[in-house]
């Protein structure tokens, strides 16, 4: 069985590519442009060096970040950028952006008047 065959459906697969809080994060990051590796860590606060590398190799073996060295000089510059594929991943997760700005951060004040009210 492959991986594409345990996929009940699209959500199935997309959670599976963007699963947890840092891998979107990331996605979100490198919508601006290409980055290196500092860059990122001091662009996504709270992020573990380690979870980092982790999601960024786990996002370039699924097709979503590509990974360029440059060999410029003495020094090996690496740098992450989105592929075509992660940039049509940023532009679906866009909506849930929206949705997460306009109901979680504005609906925040009613939510406390219900629990409020449930005292």
């Amino acid at each position: 069985m492959t991986r594409r065959d345990a996929y009940v459906c699209g959500i199935d697969a997309a959670i599976d590519v963007v699963g947890g809080k840092w891998k979107v994060l990331v996605l979100w990051a490198l919508e601006a442009g290409p980055c290196r590796f500092g860059e990122l860590r001091r662009g996504i606060p709270g992020v573990s060096e380690k979870v980092l590398a982790s999601h960024l190799r786990e996002l370039e073996s699924d097709g979503i970040v590509v990974r360029e060295e440059d060999h410029e000089g003495a020094v090996r510059r690496v740098t992450y950028a989105l592929t075509p594929l992660g940039i049509s991943l940023n532009e679906a997760l866009g909506p849930l952006g929206a949705w997460g700005r306009q109901h979680l951060l504005d609906d925040r004040s009613s939510h406390d008047e219900v629990s409020d009210h449930a005292r």
